[in-house]
């Protein structure tokens, strides 16, 4: 090898950054295996380069027993300067594409949490690819959203999950599912978020369909909603137009359990929130006509809330805790329905009697006396959606496993179906499990 060589292995360093004693070593590794390789060499030798002119010497050794050194030679062989050569291109070529998976590798190692840009180069059943410029990610079939879809050359943005180090380079795994995801797109739309004066302090996302996010201020004169929103909405839209679509509610944070769960319902209106910390549950109270919004559909806005909230999400209306307070509703003897003298309806028993109010017989409004009619305490000839009128209705003298009417006013809603439970024989309510968010 000779100057030349040399000269050009300075060159490969500086463009490369591969330094020049790291590609000598690794060239003499690679001599020694082929001088072992040639006729009569010797069991033990080792090469010297001389690191200014390039010189290459194979120095042969004999070792004791014990391994040590009892005698050197040269045996640089005649024609070993062409074999050098030879394995030199060999060394270098193989050292630059290690060095360059190496700073692929580093550059990608501490990103795991990052969000990155890349086409969109092939998609099949497993996985999807994008081109990040310098290398690909991978999108798992695990980690894209099911009703996305994913066009040859377009543009995507993804979160990087993991970064894995293989003999062909990093393996980029990103996510298009992550609720990560959903926090970096608003760092990039809300420089409030970056400075630190607004926090991002929880999120929770069912993928493709809603996400709901906890903000918090640390200045008092910001307000972190608004910051997330922008001027005309323009930030979340930026973020929904990037999620293709998926709803985003943004509330904000609250250290009192109550309110950060009565915000976390929203756009549902919530009377009470009754907190349970021996069992980790909150307890909240709806208007009738509530229910079915607080709940969802399928029940994903109390599901949301729960995992944005850390908290078992239990809600009822005020209807079924009124029953529920009164044991579900009173059995009493046969009468009717009539209009007080202050206009309140109340049961007449047929017998005489003191009058009970609705309220007495478990019924806290006048939608919760068509749960009479669906318990079979009482009958009527009248509609199920037609409003309770004292003149119409009557004894029951219907069997007691005979069907019921039911109101319209108490019917849950097909949607909350999946949340619905029975409580004590006579009521319904929607429970929802819940935990924290990985994001803080």
């Amino acid at each position: 090898m000779n100057n030349d060589m040399m000269e050009a292995l300075y060159t490969i360093e500086r463009e490369k950054g591969i330094s020049v004693e790291i590609m000598l070593e690794a060239l003499a590794n690679a001599l020694v295996t082929a001088y072992k390789r040639m006729p009569d060499a010797a069991e033990e030798a080792l090469v010297e380069i001389d690191i200014e002119t390039g010189q290459i010497n194979v120095i042969a050794q004999e070792l004791d027993e014990d391994g040590h050194v009892v005698k050197e030679w040269d045996d640089t062989p005649k024609d070993f300067g062409r074999i050098a050569a030879q394995t030199a291109k060999q060394v270098i070529l193989q050292r630059i594409r290690e060095a360059e998976r190496e700073m692929k590798y580093e550059e990608y190692a501490g990103r795991e949490g990052d969000i990155v840009t890349g086409i969109i180069q092939q998609t099949d059943q497993r996985y999807t690819l994008l081109d990040l410029g310098k290398v690909e990610a991978l999108l798992p079939q695990a980690e894209q959203v099911q009703n996305e879809r994913y066009d040859h050359g377009s543009r995507l943005k993804a979160y990087i999950v993991e970064v894995r180090k293989t003999a062909k380079g990093p393996q980029i795994v990103v996510s298009r599912t992550h609720p990560g995801l959903v926090k970096r797109l608003f760092e990039l739309e809300v420089p409030e978020l970056l400075d630190g004066v607004v926090e991002l302090r929880a999120v929770a996302r069912e993928p493709g369909h809603r996400t709901k996010i906890a903000v918090a201020s640390n200045d008092p004169n910001v307000d972190p909603v608004g910051a997330c929103v922008g001027a005309r909405g323009a930030r979340v839209r930026m973020v929904v137009t990037e999620l293709r679509g998926e709803k985003v509610d943004i509330v904000p944070y609250t250290e009192s359990p109550q309110d950060f769960v009565m915000k976390a319902l929203a756009p549902a209106r919530v009377r009470e929130v009754r907190i349970h910390e021996d069992t980790g549950t909150a307890e909240v109270i709806v208007p009738d006509f509530q229910l079915s919004l607080a709940i969802g559909k399928e029940g994903q806005n109390a599901r949301l809330a729960a995992r944005l909230t850390g908290w078992r999400v239990d809600i009822k209306s005020e209807t079924q805790l009124a029953e529920e307070e009164s044991g579900g509703g009173v059995e009493y003897a046969e009468g009717e329905w009539v209009q007080s003298e202050t206009g309140d309806l109340v049961w007449q028993p047929a017998e005489g009697g003191e009058a009970i109010s609705a309220a007495e017989a478990g019924y806290a409004s006048p939608d919760g006396i068509a749960g009479a009619i669906a318990d079979g305490v009482v009958a009527t000839d009248a509609p199920a959606d037609a409003p309770i009128d004292a003149t119409a209705v009557t004894p029951a003298d219907t069997p007691a496993d005979a069907p019921a009417a039911v109101s319209e006013a108490t019917e849950p809603a097909a949607d909350a179906a999946p949340l619905v439970a029975v409580n004590d024989g006579a009521a319904s309510g929607a429970t929802a499990e819940g935990e924290t968010s990985e994001e803080s």
